[in-house]
């Protein structure tokens, strides 16, 4: 195999030529052949059983072209681009030049490459002191939650409705006299002052007594999803059947022993007030770095490939893809969900897109002017981690080169984040 490598007329691209051998061509013909002889109905052959010759006289002589090159020429591509060193910067425009069996294999591939970057002043900008206090409201909000999440429930029957009770009702709505689709519930469980129902509807249960039935009259909102209902005066007879309330414990020395590990409610204080300082710490931290980052972008202009802005959008997409598959969604049904087109979106993604690229060559070439090597003890460290999380063993990630290379990559990027952190002017508020 060979690679010729020559500038076009469009900045920051190139034309690569690949040649690949005769043998490697045919090798790939008949891999593709063999997957898929099973397919091949040739008569006087019992169905997938006829010879390659047969099938190629029978069908055509490029038959499996097509998709040989499709089985070769990606790795081929990657191959050659890993061995030459060439940092290509987007999707390639492939087109053949010459296929066919007993000839070398030729075909080109126009890609983007990363564009010059030019640093501007990166070691001492000036950014602002970014910190978060940890209140005493912090800590009560905190305990407070502790205390919602080791509440009980209760049966009330000796008082009316107030907020925050859990009622159980019947309900049936009317609009103009008439019930409507989706207007009837029974035993229908509902928080007062949760704001699940349409406005006005939960507070008018308040007062009610368990076994009362009566009439509640509301308006459904302009924006309503059902147009049918949008805007309409409403009706809804309702009928209690009991009502709960949520009691909290006491906080003190007795409920910091319940809920955690310590013996009184000053130590539990403390300990979460050390937690909130720390999270504040990392949270000021990503904050400045991200600051700093963006300071340093302002000052750089660079002519960054539309291939690259293009490809960084469909790695966004195929993140928020993943994420949504994890709650049963696919982009697909989420776009639907959202009233949105993938065009739409992509245009939505464009301006982060294109921040998130030049932050990136930015931090590449500090890593190559200050000569930023990979620290061996984090990529350590992060394979730990991973290991303990993914429940593998660390011997295994460590084969893994990509990942291996990805880790050296991030240890290089956090370094020139620190640089620029470090020897940055930070002025107090």
């Amino acid at each position: 195999m060979s690679l010729k490598q020559e500038k076009t007329e469009n900045k920051n691209e190139i034309k690569l030529t690949f040649t690949v051998e005769p043998e490697k061509f045919e090798q790939a013909i008949m891999d593709v052949f063999k997957q898929n002889a099973k397919y091949f109905n040739i008569p006087g052959f019992r169905k997938g059983k006829a010879p390659f010759k047969m099938v190629e006289r029978y069908y055509g002589d490029n038959i499996f072209y097509e998709d040989a090159f499709n089985e070769l020429a990606p790795k081929v591509y990657d191959e050659e681009i890993k061995q030459n060193k060439v940092e290509v910067a987007g999707k390639p425009q492939v087109e053949i030049v010459q296929m066919e069996k007993g000839k070398e294999l030729i075909f080109t591939a126009i890609v983007a490459t990363k564009p010059e970057v030019k640093l501007d002043k990166y070691k001492g900008i000036s950014l602002k002191k970014i910190e978060y206090k940890v209140e005493d409201e912090d800590i009560d909000h905190e305990i407070n939650h502790m205390a919602e999440h080791n509440s009980r429930i209760v049966t009330v029957e000796d008082r009316p409705v107030k907020d925050q009770d859990i009622v159980t009702i019947d309900f049936e709505g009317f609009v103009d006299g008439k019930p409507f689709e989706g207007g009837k519930a029974e035993n229908h469980e509902l928080t007062v002052g949760s704001k699940t129902f349409i406005p006005g509807f939960e507070e008018q249960l308040i007062g009610m007594k368990i076994d009362e039935e009566k009439d509640i009259n509301v308006k459904f909102p302009d924006e309503y999803f059902s147009k049918d209902l949008a805007g309409k005066d409403a009706v809804f007879h309702i009928k209690l059947h009991s009502i709960k309330e949520k009691q909290l414990p006491k906080i003190d020395d007795e409920f910091a022993k319940d809920v955690s590990e310590f013996d009184t409610l000053e130590e539990l204080k403390k300990s979460i007030r050390e937690k909130k300082e720390k999270e504040n710490e990392e949270r000021a931290k990503r904050e400045t770095e991200d600051a700093a980052v963006e300071e340093v972008c302002k000052n750089t202009k660079i002519d960054i490939p539309s291939g690259m802005i293009e490809l960084e959008i469909d790695n966004m997409e195929q993140n928020i893809d993943q994420r949504l598959r994890y709650q049963g969604l696919n982009l697909e049904q989420y776009l639907k969900m959202l009233g949105k087109t993938e065009a739409s979106l992509r245009e939505e993604y464009k301006e982060q897109a294109e921040k998130n690229v030049k932050s990136r060559l930015i931090l590449d070439q500090i890593v190559k002017d200050e000569k930023i090597e990979a620290d061996e003890k984090y990529v350590k460290e992060k394979m730990e981690e991973m290991a303990k999380q993914y429940n593998k063993k660390i011997e295994e990630l460590e084969k893994n080169e990509d990942l291996k290379a990805y880790l050296e990559e991030s240890s290089k990027t956090e370094q020139a984040i620190k640089l620029i952190v470090d020897n940055a002017k930070i002025a107090k508020k």
